[in-house]
């Protein structure tokens, strides 16, 4: 069993006015053959959590740990992050012009398994899985989230998730900007992923929607940047119902 173990993790961002603690004390643990889902209002935090796991240079680590079987990833680079098996999918992809959707997967798979793929072995298996994801197989020459739609983002992102195969997928608002179908086909594709039984999900997301497709074992509360409160899916029905107002209040209390 593979774990993602945070520990009391905080965070901090640089402003015009100085550092700005986001992350307050983050304790969380994720195995694999586990999906956890991460809920909470705008601001509380969710995508700096994220961000700080992968390693994103505008966050600073002030204290805690996030360790992988045992292994502080805090003092590794973005891509030994992404070889030793986190993957993070962004809420918002960034455009890449020039660099076509085959070239950079093909790039990503080489530089994570240290060896390129074998080329009619990678062709296939690029093609089937654009065919589950409803993506058209000119979409691969396209230049990466160039003029893409949102959907068309997210289903890349997934693309990758398939094709990579990483340990750990932190999955930063994947539902975002996704029509009902969209959201459908996304949901299978981390299905798909999460259902080898061996691979862990973070889910971060607002709504319960995609909680109606990606079925969690866990929900977790996420405000003023540590979790407020953790339980099962019956905790995302509740916040479906009540909102987030009895924890942002407390927060402010404390």
């Amino acid at each position: 069993m593979t774990t993602l173990d945070i520990k009391d993790l905080h965070a901090s961002v640089e402003t015009e006015d100085g550092p700005k603690e986001i992350l307050r004390g983050v304790n969380l643990t994720v195995r694999s053959g586990e999906v956890h889902a991460i809920m909470g209002p705008n601001g509380s935090g969710k995508s700096t959590l994220a961000y700080s796991i992968a390693g994103h240079p505008k966050y600073t680590i002030t204290s805690g740990s996030v360790t992988l079987d045992g292994e502080d990833i805090l003092e590794l680079s973005v891509d030994e992050r992404a070889r030793a098996g986190l993957f993070l999918a962004m809420q918002y992809p960034v455009e890449v012009p020039g660099v076509s959707v085959s070239n950079f997967l093909r790039s990503a798979k080489t530089a994570i398994d240290g060896e390129a793929p074998k080329l009619r072995t990678w062709v296939k298996d690029v093609n089937q899985v654009m065919e589950r994801l409803n993506m058209d197989k000119e979409f691969a020459q396209r230049s990466v989230n160039e003029g893409f739609s949102g959907g068309e983002k997210k289903r890349h992102e997934v693309a990758q998730l398939e094709l990579l195969n990483p340990r750990f997928a932190i999955l930063d608002e994947t539902d975002s900007g996704l029509d009902i179908d969209a959201l459908r086909v996304v949901s299978d594709g981390v299905n798909r992923y999460s259902e080898q039984g061996d691979r862990g999900v973070l889910l971060i997301t607002h709504y319960t929607r995609i909680l109606q497709y990606i079925k969690p074992d866990y929900v977790h509360v996420f405000v003023a940047g540590r979790l407020a409160e953790s339980g099962g899916r019956e905790l995302a029905d509740q916040l479906e119902a009540e909102g987030y107002d009895k924890y942002t209040r407390a927060a402010v209390q404390a």
